[in-house]
């Protein structure tokens, strides 16, 4: 039994109890009401269920596993992974099992590539990957074992090992179809010598003789790994996942939210605006230039891309992680020039315009540049990088939900007419 195995093994009973209890003393207690707006405006707000991974708090952002994410910003995904799952980051022993786990999983089958080679050559690369994923899936051990009779106590178990071998698989299956979908040559063979990040640094084939770029990889995975429950793409998997779907099925179904452009496609966006400001002002304006500008924007009815969040009231970490990493990295690179001084012009902008409830930007408002300057400029390829990201948070929920027995998703709606005669 793999190290991590033995740790959840541990963990699980005392949690399973723990959860019980609190059923029985407060299951009775209310911890949210709902308002016919939030009906009407995407559950917005609503305390509805429970996710342990990772919280968000509207005035410290995203805290994981009771951990501020910029105290951890140092790790790698890998460690972050462990950490989702466990609560605890690894030992040198845990980590190095754990990176041993996914290298015998890195590659991907011939037959996706086959799959994928069939595909409109203008194909999404989002399109690409879930379908890959979802090729797949015959691969499943949840779903080999479920079909064999498998005990719900066993649930857990297979999810985590779909999970490592999925997981392991998303650098390749990544970087794969940035080479083939950009046409940038022969795929290149994973080495289960280097890091996860690592590995996709290697695979997608850009310069990187500094090893910035594997720097900023390391960084990027790590600060999209997971953000609470209750996002579209979390959310989905989590809701596909309770049907007992296998964990290929419930992750394409959260990355499949996650390409929609209220998600994970904002960052290309907010990098589109950026080159727009950069294009008009041929290079980096000054602060006042940037403020005509912002005004002049608003008051034509359009936003700010990268600026507001559903949840946040204070800058994102996550941007603040990036915006670092640049100052440390990039300093003298214009695209990330515009992007440092926007967050010293938009937020009095914002707040003296007085439309935005948020005037702070969030993670997207900075990815895109330092990506950009790196050399990975096909945007539409942004969001993959996400999704491989974010699938640990996706996982790393699954386990915990199949090990405590969390039942079907099946919330009750109600129609117009039962608001209007009844409320």
């Amino acid at each position: 039994m793999s190290m991590l195995k033995k740790e959840l093994e541990n963990q699980i009973p005392n949690i399973q109890n723990e959860i019980k209890q609190l059923i029985v003393d407060k299951g009775e207690e209310i911890i949210s009401e709902v308002t016919v707006a939030q009906a009407y405006s995407g559950l917005r707000g609503i305390k509805a269920f429970v996710c342990d991974t990772s919280s968000v708090s509207a005035d410290k952002g995203l805290i994981i596993r009771g951990k501020p994410l910029l105290e951890i910003t140092n790790i790698l995904p890998e460690e972050v992974f462990y950490l989702l799952l466990t609560g605890n980051l690894p030992n040198d022993l845990e980590l190095k099992e754990l990176q041993n786990d996914f290298s015998q999983h890195l590659t991907v089958p011939d037959y996706v590539w086959n799959i994928l080679s069939e595909m409109p050559k203008d194909a999404h690369p989002m399109t690409m990957f879930n379908t890959g994923i979802l090729a797949m899936q015959g691969e499943s051990v949840f779903y080999e074992k479920y079909s064999k009779g498998m005990p719900k106590s066993e649930y857990w178990r297979a999810v985590l090992d779909d999970g490592i071998r999925l997981l392991a698989k998303l650098p390749a299956l990544g970087a794969g179809i940035y080479r083939m979908r950009f046409n940038k040559g022969n795929r290149i063979s994973p080495n289960p010598e280097k890091d996860w990040s690592g590995n996709f640094v290697h695979m997608i084939g850009l310069p990187d003789e500094s090893g910035d770029f594997h720097k900023l990889m390391q960084l990027y995975f790590m600060l999209h790994c997971d953000h609470e429950g209750g996002n579209v793409s979390a959310f989905a998997s989590h809701t596909v996942a309770s049907a007992l779907s296998d964990p290929y099925y419930a992750v394409s179904a959260g990355l499949n939210g996650l390409a929609g452009p209220l998600h994970g496609l904002a960052n290309q966006e907010c990098l589109k605006f950026v080159l727009g400001v950069r294009d008009e002002f041929n290079g980096l304006p000054s602060e006042e230039q940037l403020k005509d500008y912002c005004w002049n924007r608003l008051n034509s009815g359009r936003v700010i891309p990268g600026y507001g969040h559903a949840v946040l009231r204070c800058p994102d970490p996550r941007f603040s992680a990036f915006v670092k990493f640049g100052q440390e990295h990039i300093k003298q690179d214009d695209v990330f020039g515009i992007v440092d001084r926007l967050f010293k012009v938009v937020p009095d902008v914002l707040q003296e315009h007085g439309k935005a409830k948020n005037p702070w930007p969030n993670v997207d408002a900075a990815s895109g540049s330092l990506l950009y300057y790196y050399g990975l400029k096909e945007f539409n390829f942004y969001t993959v990088l996400f999704s491989i990201s974010r699938a640990m948070g996706m996982i790393s929920q699954m386990v915990w939900e199949r090990a405590l027995g969390i039942p079907i998703t099946r919330p009750k709606s109600v129609t117009t007419d039962w608001i209007k005669s009844t409320v």
